[in-house]
């Protein structure tokens, strides 16, 4: 394997994994470090039977019942050397799924050969597409932006504009009335498909937000578990605009902006600042349009339509 290739690590996957599905580390801790890429996720008995040119090196192997009711129909040798067959082929990970209990020699020659052994009593068909979403995830291409991004009305939502805009005042306002931060100032974001980019907040920042004049803020200690979200798809740019700026923002919003992120286009709405406006409520109001137009509902072609027609019937 390219060491400049991305990957993760045995630890970090177990860690990533066990979140979403029961998982224990019985053998083997010493592999730990051993590095996965992508389609590292296989199930196949043919390691079993000598046939090692089908078994890739790097990976994970699950065995199912299937694989775990021909080990116990082999003899004691012939399960040893069954055994010592998928292991030469230098596998990151050996996961026995099912609720099945790993024979004692494969956790012998696990541990000698420092190889992690996972049991989990999931079936072996969901633990490969949860492994395999783990490690895609992990390993998707990513960029680093700035803002504060949230959840609004169930919309991941990044907040963005120049420095002193009043962003986490903003950001602040909405957690109070019921949204959720997923992250302040630094956003992880991630291409985890060719049209979904999933936003992330940097593990160190998670819960935390800096608001001037009030300092580093805990949310989830202020307003509680449900305040914050460590992850979201990204929908919807909301971006702050300077009173100078008013003449470069569309009154009418005809034309819909948009911002193209690691090859993804994502809809943007710009809402100028002035004394006395409520952008709160003027964020809320964007969301709300925005999922109208995910349903082929746009206001202001309506209202231009219905002008229209009103002007032909004048003519008339």
């Amino acid at each position: 394997m390219d060491s400049l290739s991305p990957f993760i690590t045995v630890d970090q996957l177990y860690e990533l994994a066990r979140e979403q599905v029961p998982l224990d580390w019985v053998a083997g801790r010493a592999g730990g470090g051993r590095k996965l890429t992508s389609d590292s996720v296989e199930k196949s008995a043919f390691a079993l039977i000598g046939y090692f040119n089908l078994v890739h090196p790097n990976r994970i192997q699950i065995l199912g019942n299937a694989e775990m009711g021909y080990l116990r129909s082999l003899p004691t040798d012939g399960q040893a050397l069954a055994i010592n067959n998928l292991l030469a082929s230098e596998l990151a990970v050996v996961v026995v799924a099912n609720g099945e209990q790993p024979p004692p020699t494969l956790l012998s020659m696990a541990e000698e050969r420092q190889i992690p052994v996972f049991v989990s009593p999931e079936s072996s068909t969901y633990l490969m597409r949860i492994l395999s979403h783990v490690i895609s995830q992990a390993l998707a291409v990513s960029v680093t932006l700035h803002g504060v991004f949230l959840e609004v009305a169930g919309l991941g939502v990044l907040i963005t504009g120049a420095a002193a805009t009043g962003k986490s005042e903003l950001a602040l306002e909405l957690i109070s009335r019921g949204h959720r931060l997923v992250a302040d100032d630094i956003l992880e974001v991630y291409a985890v498909s060719p049209d979904t980019l999933e936003g992330r907040c940097p593990e160190l920042l998670r819960g935390f937000m800096e608001v001037r004049g009030l300092g580093v803020l805990d949310i989830r200690r202020l307003f509680g578990e449900a305040a914050v979200k460590f992850k979201k798809n990204l929908k919807l740019i909301v971006h702050l605009t300077p009173a100078e700026q008013w003449q470069d923002v569309d009154r009418l919003a005809i034309q819909s902006g948009s911002e193209t992120i690691l090859g993804v286009e994502i809809p943007k709405v710009s809402i100028p600042l002035a004394v006395g406006r409520n952008l709160a409520v003027l964020v809320e109001v964007a969301v709300r349009n925005h999922i109208l137009r995910q349903h082929g509902i746009n206001s202001t072609e309506e209202f231009v339509n219905l002008q229209h027609q009103a002007m032909q019937g004048g003519e008339g």
